[in-house]
């Protein structure tokens, strides 16, 4: 294959992630695009964030490290090789296809192992995933899932290691899921995908499962020289950007055949929409694709002008009707948490620490996030917790852009706080957070390896492996640039 990208087979890994982030390579996929190749450094990574953190907490950090491990020995002991452990009752859970499992848990953990230099394991997972991971399945995989998770912890864990044999798995997952996007006749994806014979099923996707691609495929065409991917997911960015309201609102799904809206609802910054809107910031820090800042900041200016709220002193956003600006909701999601981070590393600190400190406030109530709360009176309305690591996430953007102490305290408010959580076997979701003792599930997620813990660990570790000042995670806590 003829590739306008440069090879990267003799460069350094830490040459290598700067290099996908400014060099030929984003050129050559932006410029295929129609976009400018020519463009500025993002102002996040220019300006924004100090020359210098704090140095590490070392105690904290060891702790944080020790919770890890207890998690993670609690799958290798009981689910090895298995998607996900049940860490109460010592059984495991397959997360895409019953009785297929493709060691999701070790995939979402492979960078989260190199961070935390526990290296025999690193070692040992690659070497499982090497010999073991067989994507040819008989089987629908959930394509937003699939790539996040999948695509994006095996790209991550080649970064860290420069094992050839993972970047050819990222390829094939990839290839596999690809037909969501090419055999859709607007180029919005479908939301399901057979592994083996590539039919497609789910043809009205929310925001989410529409545009949180781009980083993933984006790295995989600098790492690859193809820039099918990244076209892939440009090309359902811009097709949902076409459908934005007179007011620069976006509803919460799509119908992928007719593209017409299937639900005109504005729920942003809360699930289905959430990571739709971290993508275009992401798609902007790490390509420098300037479609994507300018969408990004279209949209939030739309979302701060017309769902913003202030109850008792915090800012919530409501849920509107994407035409006419009429409220429709007052939930808001702990998955929403993110917004914070992203607000701020966006260019907007202000509104990002004020929506932080909202949750703030709520983790003051209750002792682990709720997952959903009605923002008027900040009572549970959905009363469980899904090991959840979206608040973690905005202490560590926050932490990261800023290095305040604020953060730091706050996230480890919520790491006390999610021992509440521990069992025997590691870590498990809840059922009610809101009674004393919790009543408790039986699962520890996958995304729990990738990302809680990461978030924690690089808060308080002063990392000598990963970069402070260039350093970025995508959506599922991926590492895909800063590795040091």
């Amino acid at each position: 294959m003829t590739s306008s990208f440069p090879s990267t087979r003799n460069v350094t890994r830490r040459g290598l992630l700067r290099g996908a982030a400014t060099g030929a390579g984003a050129a050559a996929v932006l410029g295929l695009l129609g976009t400018p190749a020519a463009r500025a450094e993002p102002a996040a990574l220019a300006a924004g964030r100090p020359n210098r953190l704090p140095g590490a907490d070392r105690a904290k950090a060891a702790q944080v490290r020790a919770e890890f491990l207890h998690g993670w020995n609690g799958y290798k002991k009981t689910a090895w090789g298995h998607d996900e452990v049940r860490p109460v009752s010592g059984g495991t859970n397959e997360f895409f296809v019953a009785g297929q499992p493709i060691a999701l848990s070790v995939i979402e953990a492979l960078d989260t192992l190199y961070l935390l230099e526990l290296d025999d394991d690193l070692r040992t997972s690659c070497d499982y995933l090497e010999q073991h991971l067989d994507l040819d399945i008989d089987g629908n995989f959930h394509v937003f899932e699939a790539i996040i998770r999948v695509v994006g912890g095996l790209l991550s864990g080649y970064l860290v290691t420069r094992r050839p044999k993972l970047l050819d798995l990222a390829r094939e997952a990839t290839d596999r899921l690809l037909p969501a996007f090419t055999k859709s006749p607007t180029g919005l994806p479908y939301t399901q995908v057979n592994m083996r014979t590539g039919a497609v099923s789910g043809n009205t996707p929310p925001l989410a499962e529409i545009g949180t691609n781009i980083l993933e495929f984006g790295v995989l065409s600098q790492l690859t020289g193809d820039q099918k991917y990244y076209r892939a997911a440009k090309t359902a960015y811009r097709e949902t950007m076409r459908r934005i309201s007179p007011l620069g609102l976006l509803g919460t799904s799509i119908n992928v055949e007719t593209g017409a809206w299937a639900d005109e609802t504005d729920t942003a910054p809360n699930p289905p929409v959430d990571s739709f809107y971290e993508y275009l910031w992401g798609g902007w820090e790490l390509f420098g694709d300037r479609d994507l800042l300018n969408w990004y900041r279209q949209t939030t200016d739309a979302l701060l002008r017309r769902q913003a709220v202030t109850v008792d002193g915090n800012l919530w956003f409501r849920q509107v009707d994407m035409n006419t600006g009429t409220t429709t909701g007052t939930r808001s999601s702990e998955l929403a948490a993110f917004y914070a981070g992203l607000l701020a590393m966006g260019g907007d600190p202000a509104h990002g620490e004020a929506y932080y400190r909202s949750w703030s406030a709520v983790m003051d109530r209750y002792p682990v996030l709720p997952e959903e709360i009605d923002y008027t009176t900040l009572a549970a309305t959905q009363k469980g917790n899904q090991l959840r690591p979206e608040y973690a996430n905005s202490s560590f953007n926050l932490f990261q852009l800023t290095g305040g102490q604020e953060w730091r305290d706050t996230a480890w408010k919520y790491f006390q706080g999610m021992k509440n959580l521990r069992v025997d076997g590691g870590y498990t979701i809840a059922d009610d957070v809101t009674v004393a003792p919790f009543a408790l599930g039986d699962l520890t997620p996958g995304y729990w390896f990738a990302e809680n813990m990461k978030y924690l660990y690089l808060t308080f570790a002063d990392s000598p492996r990963y970069d402070y000042r260039t350093g970025y995670l995508s959506t599922e806590g991926k590492l895909l640039r800063g590795v040091r």
